[in-house]
């Protein structure tokens, strides 16, 4: 076993004790930018509520939350968009709320984005710091550590996003990547069941959830060949197989179970992204986009702008590689990468769908942490108020994120 997973957890209160000045400071950024979000809605005569419940996505979660699967929706150009491309686990926990509470399904909807942004902050500081942080021993960790300095400007850097407002929206972002991160700290950690299983929620969640599956598979071999190593012949464990079976388990009956919704068999769920005219063809969709924007000055400007910001994803992909993030961040950070940038529709969603790839963001913490607290908190305080008011500008606007 690596040194990772012999690296022992630390106790849940202690952890928490560890990650509040994270945690505050996260929750004073998403207050900022709500509050931003509100002034500027009412300025336009919008409710800021209204665009973080009841618009785009979130409509369709509420209504499979309310009447169960199988709306549809016929475009004039013949595309079919139905409510089975959303997958189940974000409108359960509406549903599960609605009824135990007297929330609406919106509200529960906001409420679970709430919470589950916070859950994944909380992962984000857990999974940096231990790869980044002490050992209970109080030995440092390379040049940039800093106690749970790295954590704390890891969950910082992923508030300020620029499209962070998602973070608290009535969308399933929040909620894959709380439990995609604490998925990734489990397998940091050697649970694998527990791995297995957040994994598998994951897959519940977004189609995305093949990264969480990915990266479990990924470090549960590595784990039994170093395990096989160690002692040819000899008594093995079998829970890291146990977590490799668990982890798909999500993804696979939903994606089953849409094929035999649609009476189209194991691959009816690709149909129903192609009624959305979404599917995966490696970028080319997206390339073409971007060159199109070339065709006049203005538009040229944004195309630039496309360029230089998946450059800088790629960029930050390489360095993770460089600074040798453990294989399961990498392998999770890059599915989620090319899923998001290859992905043939929706193109000014990309940011959106970027959103659970925090690891991109450790090198850009581990710099902050080597830095003058005074300067990194200034560069932070400006990127919020900057995010802040794109995420109200965003929402105010006429397309969904």
């Amino acid at each position: 076993m690596t040194d990772l997973e012999t690296r022992g957890a630390r106790p849940g209160a202690a952890t928490l004790r560890r990650a509040a000045p994270a945690l505050l400071g996260y929750a004073a950024v998403r207050a900022l930018g709500l509050l931003t979000l509100a002034l500027w809605s009412a300025a336009r005569d919008k409710s800021a509520y209204t665009l973080l419940t009841a618009r785009w996505d979130s409509l369709w979660y509420t209504r499979v939350a309310e009447l169960g699967y199988g709306y549809q929706l016929r475009l004039p150009n013949g595309d079919v968009h139905s409510d089975l491309a959303f997958f189940p686990l974000l409108p359960w926990l509406e549903r599960l709320l609605a009824a135990l509470t007297p929330l609406s399904y919106a509200d529960a909807g906001f409420l679970v984005a709430l919470l589950a942004s916070l859950a994944a902050a909380w992962g984000i500081f857990a999974v940096t710091d231990h790869v980044y942080g002490r050992t209970e021993s109080g030995a440092d960790h390379g040049p940039a550590a800093g106690g749970g300095r790295v954590g704390l400007y890891a969950v910082l850097l992923w508030a300020v996003l620029p499209v962070g407002i998602v973070q608290s929206m009535a969308y399933s972002e929040s909620l894959f990547t709380a439990l995609a991160a604490w998925s990734l700290y489990a397998v940091l950690t050697g649970r694998w069941m527990t791995a297995g299983a957040l994994a598998s929620l994951a897959g519940l969640t977004r189609p995305v959830g093949l990264a969480a599956v990915a990266a479990v598979w990924v470090a549960a071999i590595a784990s039994l060949a170093r395990d096989r190593r160690a002692a040819p012949g000899g008594t093995r464990t079998t829970t890291p197989v146990l977590g490799m079976l668990l982890a798909p388990v999500g993804a696979a009956a939903y994606v089953l179970w849409v094929g035999h919704h649609t009476g189209k068999g194991p691959l009816g769920y690709l149909d129903v992204q192609a009624g959305w005219r979404n599917g995966f063809d490696g970028g080319y969709a997206f390339a073409r986009f971007v060159a199109d924007k070339f065709t006049s000055f203005p538009s040229a400007m944004a195309g630039v702008g496309l360029i230089v910001g998946v450059g800088l994803v790629v960029r930050l992909y390489v360095v993770c590689v460089r600074q040798g993030q453990p294989p399961p961040l990498l392998v999770y950070a890059g599915v989620v990468t090319a899923l998001a940038l290859c992905a043939s529709s929706y193109f000014g969603s990309k940011p959106r769908l970027l959103l659970p790839a925090f690891p991109l963001l450790l090198p850009l913490a581990r710099a902050l942490a080597g830095s003058r607290p005074r300067r990194s908190v200034l560069v932070l305080g400006a990127v919020a108020v900057a995010s802040a008011g794109y995420g109200a500008f965003w929402l105010n606007g006429s397309g969904p994120p």
